[in-house]
């Protein structure tokens, strides 16, 4: 469940190996370390022109429909009920270690390119919505309980009422910073095809190792390549074999890339 931008714009480390059999992302070549994003104080509209509708007919719904809505819906509800408790003593335990909100929202790029606004449990001590900058390791803005919440991927938990509301999936593309989308997408052709899916709390991208900041343009075309490859051969046992790697994952292996 681990974000691609966490609260101050979190990306993806390259993969190392699969971590799952189902792993089809070739190796990339380096091709040198990503500039800051040159438009990153465009507004809005930039990431609606630049994205919106990108290989998608109008009306396309997305990819699979009314069974995966009614699975993200049940999936979202029932542990929205369960982790109450705790994502109650989390929104406190946030509030007494620094100052601000307990919940960050930001506006990231969903399906069709249309923005949305994520929320998730604030684990920095800067909420930028513009010009955002990506966490780093070591980062002195991560909060003392933000780097729990970021190793632990609670901080994620929020993004539930996301699903239930229908801006995201369980499954899907993490979504990024709209100033990184603007960027990303200029790195990549394929980028855009993204977009055909709701983007997700957890994807194939995060269960094979592309998580942690994104400083190189290998780095964005590895995360890419995982999402494009999700979008265009989804399948109902490809989703239940994410969901498993994402517990495995949790609770049993350790992942370099998160912060």
């Amino acid at each position: 469940m681990q974000e691609s931008f966490k609260a101050g714009g979190e990306s993806a480390s390259a993969p190392a190996q699969a971590r799952t059999p189902f792993a089809r992302a070739a190796r990339l070549r380096r091709v040198g370390v990503g500039q800051a994003p040159a438009d990153a104080a465009q507004p809005v509209e930039v990431v609606r022109q630049t994205l919106a509708g990108r290989g998608l007919s109008d009306g396309a719904a997305p990819i699979g429909g009314w069974s995966k809505r009614a699975f993200d819906i049940c999936a979202s509800g029932t542990a929205l009920v369960v982790l109450a408790p705790l994502m109650v003593c989390i929104a406190v335990a946030v509030r007494i270690d620094s100052p601000g909100q307990a919940i960050f929202r930001q506006e990231r790029g969903g399906f069709g390119g249309k923005t949305f606004r994520i929320w998730k449990f604030r684990t920095m001590s800067v909420t930028e919505n513009r010009g955002v900058v990506q966490a780093r390791h070591h980062d002195a803005r991560i909060t003392r309980i933000g780097s729990f919440l970021r190793r632990s991927s609670w901080d994620e938990l929020p993004q539930l009422i996301n699903v239930l509301k229908g801006d995201m999936s369980i499954i899907g593309p993490r979504p990024h910073a709209l100033e990184h989308d603007i960027y990303f997408n200029k790195v990549d052709a394929t980028y855009s095809e993204r977009f055909a899916a709701r983007p997700g709390v957890t994807g194939l991208a995060q269960v094979n190792g592309c998580r942690g900041p994104t400083e190189t343009e290998e780095k964005i075309k590895a995360r890419t390549a995982y999402d494009v490859e999700y979008v265009r051969n989804w399948s109902w046992w490809r989703e239940i074999e994410i969901v498993f790697a994402t517990v495995a994952l949790l609770f049993w292996k350790k992942d370099p890339g998160a912060l």
